[in-house]
């Protein structure tokens, strides 16, 4: 068992440092990206091969390991925030320095592809990191309210951050299957969890509340994802499950045959006898929440209700942002 480490919280004014750790950037909208975070009082730094491109990767496999080990060993780097998904992750995972990791412990930030380094972090050093927007992808005209707030909260503020609900205006909250269960939280995107299963960075489950989320998944591949994290019994393990916001997952291109993506979970997971619920903002779509990984939640389905209950920072030295 890993022991677990919290993160120091962002402090006002401290540096965050940006890396593309996945598939390559657009420099105009990273500019912006670095450009707005400067405006919200933060000092910022680019890994050095962060305009790096290598077809469908930020380059080299080696120099995106290396700026995230950089960053993770600079002192006067606070936090760490990925610039954009995509894919690459998967191939840095045996070329990182987890002792290094495990002994300059700070805020990491990312979400989609960025999953990889998350399991792959939790497993190896315990480190609590945080599931939520990136400095391309969403500030392409400054971060919304919403998703800029709930950062706030999750890497500046020591405290639990409490509920986590939907915006007016988000998508439904379903309730596939009615019940509470409490747990630390943990998951991401479906397609690197699934992907992970039988290597040494597989997700675990156990009497964990798991949320999943994907993007642009045909319904049948959904249903072919879940059913591999149920015949490896990673499903039953949870002690409750949440879908997330699963944008351009929900039917089949054109008139094909098609399940619906709430028939499938009915189809899944209705029947495990936990709690689950779905439609949760957490990943691809326009509002997302920021969700600490490792700590402890309270899943309330009948609700429709997330709560993180334990804090996911340590305190740092100042006021906070």
């Amino acid at each position: 068992m890993v022991r677990r480490i919290k993160p120091t919280a962002l402090r006002s004014g401290g540096t965050i440092a940006v890396v593309a750790p996945a598939s390559p950037v657009t420099p105009d909208r990273i500019e912006f990206g670095l450009e707005w975070l400067k405006q919200q009082g933060y000092q910022v730094v680019s890994g050095q091969h962060l305009f790096d491109r290598r077809g469908y990767l930020a380059g080299d496999d080696r120099d995106r390991a290396a700026d995230l080990m950089e960053m993770f060993a600079r002192r006067d780097v606070d936090a760490i925030f990925c610039a954009r998904g995509g894919y690459g992750t998967p191939r840095l995972l045996d070329r990182l320095d987890y002792g290094l990791i495990k002994r300059n412990p700070k805020v990491f930030l990312g979400y989609s592809d960025i999953t990889g380094l998350h399991l792959a972090i939790q497993r190896r050093t315990g480190l609590v990191t945080f599931h939520g927007p990136m400095v391309e992808a969403d500030p392409r005209v400054g971060f919304i309210e919403y998703n800029w707030q709930g950062v706030l909260k999750a890497v500046t503020d020591p405290r639990p951050i409490g509920g986590i609900q939907n915006p007016p205006g988000g998508p439904p909250l379903r309730v596939v299957a009615g019940g509470k269960a409490r747990g630390r939280l943990v998951g991401g995107n479906l397609s690197l969890i699934s992907a992970t299963l039988g290597t040494p960075y597989e997700i675990d489950t156990r009497a964990r509340i798991l949320f999943l989320e994907d993007v642009g998944e045909a319904p049948y591949r959904m249903d072919r994802m879940l059913n591999h994290l149920l015949l490896a019994g990673k499903l039953q393990e949870a002690s409750g499950i949440i879908i997330g916001e699963s944008v351009g997952c929900e039917k089949a291109a054109g008139d094909r045959p098609s399940l619906t993506l709430l028939e499938i979970l009915e189809d899944l997971l209705a029947g495990l006898g936990k709690p689950v619920i779905s439609g949760l903002v957490v990943g691809h779509g326009y509002y997302k929440a920021s969700l600490p990984l490792g700590v402890e939640a309270v899943l309330d389905a009948d609700a429709g209700s997330l709560e993180v209950v334990e804090a996911a920072l340590a305190p740092g030295p100042g006021d906070l942002a």
